[in-house]
């Protein structure tokens, strides 16, 4: 049963998610907390692994969730759940995508998405950091926190060196890891 509920739930999130895997983390994170499947703070890792490991998020997480949930099997199911509505939907719209593409309807669709698409992943941010930062509910004992300082200096830095330096986001991604390894080493921070 859990196979079909993995590849269900899945395939539910691959085919109402737009924009990518960042708009599909609200999603995620209903659909895993609805089914107790994990906790809000081990789905908040599950995201940072998915993130910072090679290939498509969406995939990533899938077989992470599927993984934990139903071992070899379960991961196949999860992950063969949300990638099947692109496949499908990317073979219909490549078919017909030069009868419609100055449709009037589709191009409306189109701009309709896209504050959509940010609005998710605003919400994704704003969910996960205050699960990140704020775990134990809102408290102004955070600010007093190292892990936080630390954080708030890699994402300044992070900004700074993407937007001023133009730095690959892989050297970003691989910096802050190297980062929050020493920090968590010489500080002892918990995990």
């Amino acid at each position: 049963m859990i196979y079909l509920e993995l590849f269900w739930t899945f395939f539910k999130i691959g085919l109402f998610t737009f924009g990518g895997g960042y708009a599909m983390i609200p999603l995620i994170q209903s659909e895993v907390l609805a089914h107790k499947w994990m906790e809000l703070e081990n789905l908040v890792n599950f995201i940072a692994v998915s993130e910072s490991t090679p290939g498509p998020f969406a995939i990533n997480i899938s077989t992470y969730i599927g993984a934990e949930m139903g071992g070899i099997l379960g991961s196949l199911c999860a992950t063969f759940g949300v990638v099947l509505p692109s496949f499908v939907i990317i073979l219909i719209v490549a078919k017909i995508y030069d009868k419609f593409r100055t449709s009037k309807i589709v191009s409306g669709a189109m701009t309709g998405l896209k504050p959509a698409v940010i609005g998710l992943i605003g919400a994704a941010v704003i969910s996960v950091g205050a699960n990140v930062f704020f775990n134990d509910g809102l408290s102004l004992e955070v600010f007093k926190t190292v892990p936080f300082y630390i954080s708030l200096v890699l994402f300044l830095g992070m900004l700074f060196l993407i937007l001023k330096k133009k730095l690959h986001p892989i050297i970003i991604i691989c910096i802050s890891a190297a980062v929050g390894i020493v920090a968590g080493y010489a500080l002892n921070l918990p995990v």
